[in-house]
């Protein structure tokens, strides 16, 4: 059968001046472990069984005893406010040094190029966080997912958010694989690409998402065709590498396959830059200590690629 509960203001007042007398069984004591005169923990053990509804204690001039309804308010109380004192020092503790669950949102093309060089240093230099990284291509409400902060291209975050660089501006690469061009003329164009296939991000919000370019100081979109679409761009780049089309993706994740030859970069004269990879979080005055390591640690680990940008409040 379902109880009804209601919220009762003032239901811990006097219970811990209870749980002191009845340790000590006895007022003064309670009064100096607690801090407080003997009559203030009097008063309180009063109000605080006119509100239980019985008396608590057998009062004496030369003792102080349970009554059995204070057995067992004790029994149940004292376990329980432990309990309390417990769990108000872990949330201080959170409060005030590095340590507990640390969760990111993060795309999944960053989790290689970004952050597994820097994950064994980082556990090791805080081994009281615990570091949970969700690789995904969507963007999720990050308060209402449980996430203390999420890693996205700079032009994805909202204006609300505070931003902090994790990498220097970086082009969007066109790249294609020697065996694609081995039989068909590379483009020179931005015109060209529609006799090539073209690898599409699909975006969070279902639209195809266009290829961007450069042309002078205009900004292009071309809206490219091909048979294979992705959710993220690490797929895409592995389908250009087997010879699937044109892909075009961040220079950041490309640039290992182009050194060895696995890709060539194409129509670079009209690469568009992308203003960079940024770690961003909801706006609030303050920064638990558990998110404000990873940012300090992984500022440390990329040097001027960690340098701050904000909107919003700063960080």
């Amino acid at each position: 059968m379902k109880q009804n509960f209601t919220v009762r203001h003032g239901a811990l007042d006097g219970v811990e001046a209870f749980l002191s007398v009845a340790k000590h069984r006895n007022f003064r004591k309670a009064a100096a472990e607690l801090g407080v005169t003997p009559s203030a923990i009097s008063q309180a053990v009063r109000t605080l069984e006119a509100r239980v509804g019985a008396a608590l204690f057998t009062r004496t001039t030369r003792s102080v005893g349970l009554t059995e309804a204070g057995e067992r308010f004790f029994s149940r109380a004292r376990p329980a406010f432990e309990e309390l004192i417990a769990a108000s020092e872990t949330a201080r503790d959170i409060g005030q040094r590095p340590a507990g669950l640390l969760r990111l949102s993060v795309p999944p093309a960053v989790v290689p190029t970004l952050l597994e060089p820097m994950i064994a240093s980082f556990c090791q230099v805080y081994p009281e966080i615990e570091l949970e990284i969700v690789a995904s291509g969507e963007f999720v409400d990050l308060a209402a997912e449980g996430f203390d902060a999420g890693i996205r291209m700079g032009d994805l975050i909202a204006a609300d958010m505070v931003a902090v660089r994790l990498t220097p501006s970086f082009p969007m690469v066109v790249v294609g694989s020697p065996d694609y061009l081995r039989h068909r003329t590379a483009p020179e164009r931005i015109e060209d690409l529609r006799n090539h296939a073209c690898l599409r991000l699909r975006r969070s919000n279902g639209s195809v998402a266009p290829w961007r370019f450069a042309k002078g100081n205009k900004a292009i979109e071309a809206i490219v065709a091909g048979p294979p679409i992705a959710h993220d761009y690490p797929t895409l780049l592995g389908a250009a590498i087997q010879g699937a089309g044109l892909a075009q993706v961040p220079s950041p994740i490309a640039s290992s396959a182009i050194a060895e030859g696995r890709l060539e970069m194409l129509l670079s004269a009209f690469a568009v830059t992308s203003p960079g990879v940024f770690l961003y979080y909801p706006e609030r005055h303050q920064v638990l200590p558990k998110l404000r390591a990873f940012i300090d640690h992984i500022r440390s680990q990329g040097g001027d690629a960690s340098r701050k940008q904000s909107r919003g409040r700063q960080a």
